[in-house]
């Protein structure tokens, strides 16, 4: 929560997060699949009930300059409905890290009616699948890695990739392929889909993906990229 009140004065104008669910079915804003790298924990975020993972310290091992600036100021894992409800105004990018997150996604996006500010990603086509469903059809979407194959590989004749997407989130590149070019925004932007790309953190980098005319980028670094 710290993080994402910093981006947002300093000039973000979206939150992106990932998401895991505890053991008692609570969605929270996490990356890794496991406590180990960032709290004072161990362990999947998936064997704790959400009041055990409260009782982290989730700023523990976040070292600047040699030090450990946010250890024992109360730093707590978010779930996405404490993100959603604090930051009421703002659009959240979130993204499927595990199956078994779709119904309780809808539950969140249908309780705080969030679902015209959060757009849902996922490296898997299945899991995008999957709420699409269970939402009946409300939830936005970006393409998963299939549907971003197919949007890339139909933009080189200028013609559009899979429909049901309201965006494509990608990368620059991908295994030393260009991804990001003029035929593969102009494509996306002519069927109505905005294109997001990550993760960019040097300023050069966004510069030319403006040119290109991209609608957003998402980066770790908002200080460095505006």
């Amino acid at each position: 929560m710290v993080a994402f009140g910093n981006a947002l004065e300093s000039g973000a104008h979206h939150l992106e997060t990932d998401l895991h669910i505890t053991a008692d079915g609570h969605l929270v804003c996490f990356h890794d699949d496991d406590v180990d790298r960032t709290t004072d924990g161990t362990g999947p975020v998936s064997s704790y009930t959400l009041a055990d993972l409260r009782k982290l310290d989730a700023g523990y091992r976040h070292r600047v300059d040699g030090d450990f600036p946010f250890r024992g100021r109360g730093i707590r894992i978010p779930t996405l409905g404490e993100v959603l409800a604090t930051f009421p105004d703002v659009g959240v990018v979130v993204d499927l890290k595990q199956d078994g997150l779709e119904g309780p996604l809808v539950e969140v996006l249908d309780k705080l009616d969030a679902w015209h500010r959060v757009i849902v990603g996922s490296f898997s086509d299945e899991r995008l699948e999957r709420v699409h469903r269970v939402s009946q059809g409300k939830v936005i979407r970006s393409g998963g890695m299939r549907a971003v194959r197919r949007w890339w590989a139909t933009s080189r004749a200028g013609r559009p990739g899979p429909a049901g997407y309201a965006a494509l989130q990608v990368p620059p590149t991908w295994g030393g392929l260009r991804v990001v070019d003029s035929r593969f925004v102009e494509t996306a932007h002519a069927a109505g889909l905005v294109v997001h790309v990550w993760t960019v953190n040097h300023p050069d980098e966004v510069k030319t993906l403006r040119d290109l005319g991209v609608d957003a980028v998402i980066t770790d670094r908002i200080d460095l990229v505006q």
